[in-house]
């Protein structure tokens, strides 16, 4: 568990509190691949003027952390309030009720309290083989039907890849905020709003789920005009961190199934502003559809009786590290924007909370600001009491994870300092490599220092000794395909098959693009590449 200073009178007074209020509404609105990229959270480039203002009656939480950067194990953490390394679930396949069949989610326990639960968009992951959950909602969760582009030459070329066929990363199009998702997922949470109006007395727990600015990096083109492309800044630090060891990157294999990607492994400037003006002009859009839902709930004459939560599902690497999307353990990767409002809360009558929280955390404490007590056996820590006093019921560290080639990094974030255990789930500490970094005066985590502070790391390595050992990846029995001769390769046929430009040599991204472990192959580049010059020539290939 995690140390909490949170005075024991402090969550009394405020359970009390609570059970003297009429029954709260929730409303959770979820978004995906939101990093704290706003201008509530100091981001100069952002414009978020709804979330902004959302900001200013809620607790905003500088200090907030997935438990891994990727879709479906953070977002079963949100609902199970189990950590990925408990469920022993790292992956997008592995539905959580094949783990924990007999698992009481949080909207569980809002339905089993007499809340009508609704899920609008995406909530759970589904898709790659997992699906809803049935048991967590009072009915069938909706989902929008809409196009992903709108512009012809969006789809002209198509790439194909392990995830079937992908258009381009980005689209500026002429059309209203409904032609996309998200518009649809605002029009129809503004209708359950105002469904809900006409019954005061049936409580709601309503999740919406925004898609962007998940890729690809669709808005309609007034939210790309609110941008100039050639001031959006590429990152400050765009190089591997100084003795990092090579399973801690990745090479952005998500953003590389798209058609128009450069196959070059490392992105022209210029195709990386055009990303970053996407991911903003993205947020934008989602920006104006949470705010189109806040104006309903407002004018439904609701929100003096319901909280506000707004939670980012994990980070998003925009080409610091010289990395793309999620899926690390890096601080761009795992901090994650998150705020909640308080049921009745003003504008301006908002805070700022330096409290260390975890995606988990939120099932204990919106149980605990309903008055309904959380499942039994879940990971989460309340927080109530940061609401009402920012410097209350801080943590001195969060955890979080993400797997790599076999082993699971699983990373401690202290005040001062990141430090990231590599090891196969349940192999002996001795064969764990380390990464640490200097928070404070290596805020861009340039230097893994593991090796050069031996005491710090005992103490970071004592903090995570008090977590049990991780499971490994759950498979289901008879879930390992059969064992069948794999047929003789033809490595000279491969090597011309990725040899894109045809210069008898691989960039990274070459060796990457067809690969069926994306970026778990990286480390295999890097031991092929026998003199170290960045390429692969067709002998190191041919014969690793």
């Amino acid at each position: 568990m995690r140390h909490v200073k949170t005075p024991a009178a402090a969550i009394l007074l405020g359970s009390a509190i609570f059970a003297l209020a009429e029954k709260p509404n929730v409303l959770l609105i979820c978004v995906d691949d939101l990093k704290p990229a706003l201008g509530c959270y100091g981001d100069t480039i952002a414009k978020t003027p709804q979330i902004d203002r959302l900001a200013l009656r809620s607790t905003l939480f500088g200090r907030a952390y997935c438990n891994q950067a990727v879709c479906a194990p953070s977002r079963n953490a949100l609902i199970t309030g189990l950590r990925p390394d408990t469920l022993g679930i790292y992956d997008l396949e592995t539905n959580f009720r094949k783990v924990a069949p007999d698992a009481v989610t949080m909207p569980q326990v809002f339905m089993k309290a007499g809340y009508r639960t609704q899920a609008l968009g995406k909530i759970l992951h589904t898709g790659h083989g997992n699906s809803e959950d049935a048991a967590s909602w009072s009915m069938e969760p909706w989902k929008p039907k809409a196009p992903q582009f709108a512009l012809p030459e969006s789809t002209s070329t198509m790439k194909e890849g392990k995830n079937g066929a992908r258009g381009a990363a980005t689209e500026s199009a002429e059309v209203a905020d409904d032609f996309y998702a998200d518009g649809k997922i605002a029009d129809e949470a503004i209708a359950r709003l105002k469904a809900a109006a006409g019954k005061p007395d049936e409580a709601f727990f309503l999740a919406v789920g925004f898609m962007k600015p998940h890729l690809p990096f669709v808005a309609p083109k007034k939210y790309w005009d609110l941008y100039e492309r050639g001031e959006m800044p590429l990152a400050e630090f765009r190089e591997v961190p100084k003795d990092a060891p090579p399973y801690a990157l990745q090479f952005g294999g998500e953003l590389r199934q798209y058609s128009d990607v450069p196959d070059v492994t490392v992105l022209p400037d210029d195709y990386q502003r055009l990303l970053i003006h996407g991911y903003y002009a993205a947020t934008s859009y989602v920006d104006a559809q949470i705010g189109r839902v806040i104006d309903a709930l407002d004018a439904s004459g609701l929100s003096g009786n319901t909280i506000i939560v707004l939670w980012g599902d994990h980070g998003w690497h925009l080409g610091d590290h010289g990395m793309w999307c999620k899926h690390t353990n890096y601080e761009q990767a795992a901090r994650i924007p998150l705020m909640i409002a308080k049921a009745g809360a003003k504008q301006g009558e908002g805070k700022r909370s330096d409290a260390f929280v975890e995606t988990v955390d939120l099932f204990p404490t919106l149980c605990a600001m309903a008055g309904l007590a959380p499942a039994a056996g879940i990971d989460g820590t309340d927080i109530f009491a940061a609401l009402s006093d920012p410097s209350a019921g801080t943590m001195d560290h969060a955890i979080h994870v993400y797997p790599r080639g076999g082993r699971l990094g699983r990373a401690i974030r202290t005040g001062n300092y990141r430090m990231v255990e590599w090891k196969v789930p349940g192999a002996d500490p001795e064969t764990a490599e380390y990464e640490l970094y200097d928070c404070l005066r290596d805020p861009l985590e340039k230097e893994n220092i593991a090796a050069k502070n031996p005491e710090m790391l005992l103490g970071m390595k004592e903090i995570l000794a008090r977590y049990p050992e991780a499971k490994p990846q759950f498979r289901a029995k008879g879930g390992k395909p059969a064992t069948r001769q794999k047929p003789k390769q033809d490595r000279g046929a491969m090597f011309d098959s990725r040899d894109a430009n045809k210069d008898g040599r691989l960039t990274m991204g070459e060796f990457l693009s067809r690969q069926p472990d994306g970026d778990d192959a990286r480390p295999r580049f890097q031991k092929f590449d026998r003199d170290g010059d960045g390429f692969l020539s067709r002998e190191e290939f041919v014969k690793p």
